[in-house]
Parts: structure tokens; C-alpha cells; sequence
């Protein structure tokens, strides 16, 4: 079952987790000194936040795949909406290695649609962008750069083309 998915910038990061664990009832399920995230089932829901230099207030949304067929079904209903997709393939982001791809509504609002495949004990790994080439092959130049920048600092924020040169997130 997917999950749906929030991402937000925060400037103060340990009154948010103080705000948003009384919200949402529960603590959460992952914090590091820049990062927060609640993995909630009801509603089922991936809150992430993050103080990573970005402008507070909402980064991207999405959706989280559980399996390869469900975010087979995401990349399927992405191109049946007839927009361009971010291919990032496997990538590091937020304390996880994941597959991933992004697509961006008309108003300019980035959607990350992924599965997690592991956590990871940093915010990102980093490979060379064309190492990162060579392991997503047909991927193009613009696909090859925004996977190299991945929440470096800002993160993919809302009204930024998915295909504009930047950053692309959890």
C-alpha cells in the first residue's frame, strides 16, 4: 500500500519535532541533528522535515511505493499524465538509498514518487555524476545533474521545474 509523502524545510528544527510529535501523537520514527520523519499509519503518511538551509515551509510532495510493482504503477499514471519525469533510478537522499522519479504538476509543484530500499547513516552519498551516468543507463545529462545534487542544501522545492538544474530530495 502507498504512502503519501511531505516534505518540509523547518528554521527551528527541535521546537517542530516538539509541534508536530504533540500533532501527530507519536515521536518520531527518525531524527539526526538536521532531519526528522514520521512514518504514521493513520493516516498513512511519510512527514519528513528538514533544517537544511532551505526556505521554511513545504519542499516537495509524493508518494511512497512499497513494492517495484507500486512504484511501476506511479511511473505509469506519471507518463499517462503527460509530463516530463526526472528518472533517478537508485539514489541517496535523507538517510536513505532509494529508486526514485520525479514529475512536477502544472503550477510548478515537484512530486517525488520512490520506494526505499535501505536506510543509510547520512543525510547523502555522493558519486561522481558520471558514475552515477554509468549506472543509470539512457539516463540524460539533466537527469545525471539533478541525481548529483540531491538535497544539497535546498532540497527540490515547490514552484522549481523538476528538469531546471538544482536539487531533488526524500
Amino acid at each position: 500500500m502507498k504512502r503519501f509523502h511531505v516534505h518540509a524545510h523547518v528554521a527551528d528544527l527541535p521546537a517542530s519535532i516538539a509541534f508536530y510529535s504533540r500533532l501527530f501523537g507519536a515521536a518520531p520514527t527518525r531524527v539526526e541533528a538536521d532531519y526528522a520523519k514520521w512514518m504514521l499509519e493513520d493516516p498513512r503518511l511519510n512527514f519528513a522535515i528538514s533544517a537544511r538551509g532551505g526556505e521554511p515551509g513545504i519542499d516537495h510532495l509524493g508518494f511512497q511505493a512499497d513494492t517495484d510493482e507500486e512504484l511501476a504503477e506511479l511511473k505509469a499514471r506519471a507518463q499517462a499524465a503527460d509530463t516530463p519525469i526526472l528518472e533517478e533510478g537508485t539514489t541517496t537522499c535523507c538517510y536513505a538509498r532509494s529508486d526514485k522519479h520525479w514529475v512536477t504538476d502544472p503550477q510548478g509543484i515537484a512530486w517525488e514518487q520512490y520506494r526505499t530500499l535501505g536506510d543509510i547513516p547520512v543525510f547523502r552519498q555522493t558519486a561522481p555524476a558520471a558514475a552515477q551516468a554509468a549506472a543509470q543507463p539512457g539516463a540524460d545529462a539533466a537527469s545525471s545533474t539533478a541525481a548529483a545534487a540531491c538535497c544539497a542544501p535546498r532540497g527540490k522545492p515547490v514552484g522549481v521545474a523538476v528538469r531546471a538544474a538544482g536539487s531533488s530530495c526524500c
